[in-house]
């Protein structure tokens, strides 16, 4: 039985610019990511994939074609529509890890929970969501500790710890790797694989075919289109 589809897109197009000077960023992408799957998106420089990251991440809107999220109907969706779908749906993971400064781990991951206006929650519950996540990726012991006080690999567990504390269906990870030392970055990508193994479906953008390789399939960009998808050889979760 195959898994649902927790991204589908259709036909996608980012057009920049006019006349003359029009660039399609993306022409005409079509992808599907199911359940549970881990795939990679590669591609050089101008290919697209951080165009496309953003699209499916609900950063932005395509010009043109369809994206489904969770079966739900995205691109064509306003900013402020928009931000609730990736409150809601999306754990956004970035190199620079985006943490706040002067502000705990703590309080870091609850910042989510404060923005998800479906489910009411005292600030003691908030505090015991976010306190159980940062357990699971292993930084309870860092909870009260500002960004400035932890090392890159510990900030990364911070953000994908935010990522986490929705219950997001799907986790975008932009080059989650690319600011930390190689055994930092080994951590972080056993995490990941821990956090798939556990059933999430995770979309990751790297430039690193090593890293790509962890996946269990990558999708290659080239002039703003699908070049290939190469298998990895991982087994699939669902």
């Amino acid at each position: 039985m195959t898994a649902r589809a927790i991204i589908e897109t259709k036909d996608l197009t980012q057009i920049y610019g006019m006349g003359d000077a029009r660039v399609a960023a993306l022409d005409g992408v079509s992808i599907s990511v199911h359940d549970g799957e881990f795939v990679a998106i590669m591609g050089p420089s101008g290919s697209g994939k951080s165009t496309l990251m953003n699209i499916l991440g609900c950063l932005s809107r395509p010009t043109s074609g369809a994206y489904y999220l969770d079966s739900e109907t995205v691109s064509e969706l306003d900013k402020v529509e928009l931000a609730a779908i990736r409150n809601k749906k999306i754990g956004y993971i970035f190199q620079s890890y985006n943490l706040l400064s002067r502000t705990t781990a703590l309080d870091n991951v609850i910042l989510p929970l404060q923005y998800d206006r479906e489910t009411e929650r005292t600030t003691e519950e908030r505090i015991d969501v976010a306190t159980k996540v940062l357990n699971m990726v292993g930084l309870v012991d860092r909870i009260k500790h500002q960004p400035q006080e932890l090392s890159g690999g510990q900030q990364q567990r911070v953000a994908i710890a935010r990522a986490l504390v929705n219950n997001p269906v799907l986790i975008m990870a932009d080059e989650p790797t690319g600011n930390l030392d190689s055994k930092s970055g080994a951590e972080i990508m056993q995490l990941l694989h821990d956090l798939h193994d556990e059933g999430a479906t995770i979309v990751m953008v790297t430039h690193s075919t090593e890293i790509a390789s962890h996946t269990e399939r990558t999708i290659h960009l080239l002039d703003g289109k699908i070049d290939k998808i190469i298998g990895n050889g991982k087994k699939a979760t669902k």
